[in-house]
């Protein structure tokens, strides 16, 4: 049943927006969790066939756009929240995708790195001003750090900073190749981030994250104005992981990153080789709250058993984790939809069926419901204060009452961990099976 206080607050509000033609072109950013929950919905359909490389973002407007490509850069839209796709547009050809896709929250552009060829490389930023249906290359401006531009390839999508004295800086996960990928190299890469505050015409370069041996990281904002950037790893000296995802923060809007920690709840990749897997990695724009929805695989062998985890408290804790895809799951990368759009209230995760040499590009779409379902939402909580560096309030599952759609649950197991956002020797609970799902060809 519909909550009168929810109508009696924000009613008023959306009439007046939507009088505003200003409000109409550039709705909210961020909102109520509602949209969120409700009776549990999951979709899955395939948007590409051939080639690698996936970003998903959200336009303004609530356009979902999948790029995609090693040899040719393209994207496909959906105009209605992802239950249909337009046709395929060229973005770069031939082009190889660099991934780190942005949509600028302040003019509404769309930004898409492709690179010439596995990077090292040379790179062409294109831009779109039309919701990604036309686009052109522009010269951009990277400011290096002490050892050289960083190479794009291959991040999750960029996102814009919303709050303190950052606010509307582009930002998105770089890598510094040291010059090749040869393995002989792993133990010199490192990840790092660039960032623009003129609206990605030039650039700068952060310092390098606290450990070597990454590449293809996620990054996102909380509600406190610090950044969560979280990586793959294929190298560690002795005695470190490389199994598991890194961790780190920054302060500073992306300048520097401390606190290294390593996650002993999220994977990174199969778990039988150092070697890693690019994950995706959203916060939900949902107004106070740091909700954190993660993808990768849950394998004991062969990149399969796609996964996605959540976290209620800004990537402390991973809760809950739920299976997508049972066979063949590669590099992925997740989106949210946006408050007053046809993309509310789902999550979105683009996903290679396979990798290498070629794959396949699907999306799937899903609701929070449909991710915690069979959990109690006041058993997902944290417990204790955590020893991960902290900085204002943090969200609490409890805090989503009944009234906003959590009735009917059933109360789960799903482990909890810490340090550093986690605490050896748990893991989250998994689930074994795959709901009733609806596969679009």
């Amino acid at each position: 049943m519909m909550n009168w206080w929810f109508l009696a607050l924000w009613v008023p509000l959306c009439l007046t927006l939507a009088n505003s033609p200003a409000a109409v072109e550039t709705p909210s950013v961020e909102g109520d969790p509602t949209p969120f929950l409700g009776e549990a919905r999951f979709e899955v359909r395939r948007v590409f066939s051939g080639e690698r490389f996936p970003n998903v973002v959200v336009a303004l407007d609530g356009t979902v756009l999948a790029a995609w490509g090693s040899r040719t850069v393209r994207v496909r839209r959906s105009e209605d929240g992802g239950a249909t796709w337009g046709p395929e547009i060229t973005v770069a050809d031939p082009g190889f995708h660099g991934g780190g896709a942005i949509v600028d929250e302040k003019s509404g552009d769309i930004l898409v790195f492709v690179e010439d060829g596995h990077p090292p490389s040379p790179l062409t930023v294109h831009r779109s001003r039309d919701r990604g249906r036309t686009w052109e290359a522009e010269e951009v401006l990277i400011h290096p750090d002490s050892r050289g531009v960083p190479s794009m390839h291959m991040n999750e999508r960029g996102i814009t900073l919303r709050r303190g004295p950052h606010a509307g800086r582009l930002i998105r996960p770089t890598r510094w190749y040291a010059g090749g990928n040869d393995r002989s190299e792993w133990p010199n890469h490192y990840t790092n981030a660039i960032y623009s505050d003129d609206g990605g015409r030039t650039w700068r370069t952060s310092d390098p994250f606290p450990a070597r041996g990454t590449g293809e990281a996620a990054l996102v904002e909380l509600s406190d104005g610090r950044i969560y950037y979280n990586s793959r790893r294929h190298w560690a000296p002795e005695g470190e992981n490389p199994r598991m995802r890194w961790i780190a923060w920054s302060g500073d809007g992306g300048q520097t990153w401390a606190d290294l920690s390593v996650s002993e709840t999220l994977p990174d990749g199969d778990r039988n080789r150092d070697y890693g897997l690019m994950a995706g990695l959203v916060r939900l724009p949902v107004a106070g709250r740091d909700i954190l929805v993660f993808s990768n695989i849950d394998s004991a062998e062969g990149r399969r058993r796609g996964t996605v985890w959540v976290s209620f408290d800004g990537g402390l804790t991973w809760p809950v984790s739920r299976l997508v895809e049972p066979g063949g799951f590669a590099y992925s990368s997740l989106a949210a939809g946006r408050p007053g759009t046809p993309s509310e209230g789902w999550i979105y995760l683009m996903y290679e069926t396979a990798g290498h040499p070629d794959s396949g590009a699907m999306v799937a779409r899903f609701n929070l419901s449909w991710l915690i379902e069979g959990h109690d939402p006041r058993d997902l909580s944290p417990s204790a204060p955590s020893s991960a560096p902290s900085s204002g309030d943090r969200s609490d599952p409890r805090d989503l009452s009944p009234d906003l759609g959590f009735q009917g649950f059933r109360s789960g197991g799903g482990s909890r961990s810490r340090g550093g956002g986690v605490a050896k020797g748990t893991s989250p609970r998994s689930f074994g099976r795959l709901p009733s799902r609806f596969v679009h060809p």
